[in-house]
């Protein structure tokens, strides 16, 4: 499958804003959008006008690569979320919180959404005791997600772990840091997540 394998930290300029793509990078002084708060290119410090399609599309671009997700899934997932009873923009945030790669993100257990991609594409975690090596997997209220057992002695992961211990979990993930388990609780609502980014205008775009 295609995947962007360029410089991430141009995707954050690109965008305006940081995406938190390189993890702990993001939050130093190195952060490029930090040292650099314009669009990468020869042109990208000419101001332009910005149209109405304009401000969608970059909307949905930032959505996008903020989880990582080729324009195919994202279109297929707001496909979903129009036939999912509620607001559509919500629905379509929901889902892409609910992936696999973005739930290991958000238990600490990576430090980027690229690299949870990572180490559920080599298998170090399951989805109700069973292994799960597909990123992409929606998970669902009342599964378990945990570390696989042979995982849990890798001192890369644990340390990795160990590092994000102070992250704070989002309420819609129950995570019992002893057993390396977490519960789904319920669906992420819009105050759960936060991209600062107006989902309307996705649905706006979609629905031309």
């Amino acid at each position: 499958m295609a995947r962007y394998t360029g410089a991430v930290c141009r995707i954050c300029r690109r965008e305006g804003q940081k995406l938190f793509l390189k993890g702990d990078r993001c939050y130093t002084r190195k952060c490029s959008v930090d040292r650099r708060s314009y669009a990468p290119g020869q042109h990208g410090q000419g101001r332009k006008k910005v149209s109405e399609y304009g401000k969608q599309l970059r909307t949905k671009q930032h959505a996008r690569r903020y989880y990582g997700v080729l324009e195919g899934q994202f279109h297929h997932y707001f496909e979903l979320a129009q036939k999912m009873p509620g607001v559509k923009g919500e629905n379509l945030l929901a889902l892409l919180e609910s992936r696999l790669d973005n739930v290991i993100y958000r238990l600490g257990y990576a430090s980027s959404r690229a690299q949870a991609r990572q180490f559920v594409l080599h298998g170090h975690f399951t989805v109700d005791g069973r292994k799960v090596n597909i990123p992409s997997f929606l998970t669902k209220i009342g599964q378990v997600i945990g570390v696989k057992e042979s995982s849990r002695q890798n001192e890369y992961i644990k340390s990795i772990i160990e590092a994000n211990s102070s992250r704070p979990v989002p309420k819609w993930l129950e995570l019992n840091r002893d057993t390396l388990e977490a519960k789904i609780v319920s669906m992420p609502d819009r105050e759960d997540i936060d991209l600062p980014i107006e989902e309307t205008l996705i649905v706006e775009l979609y629905s031309k």
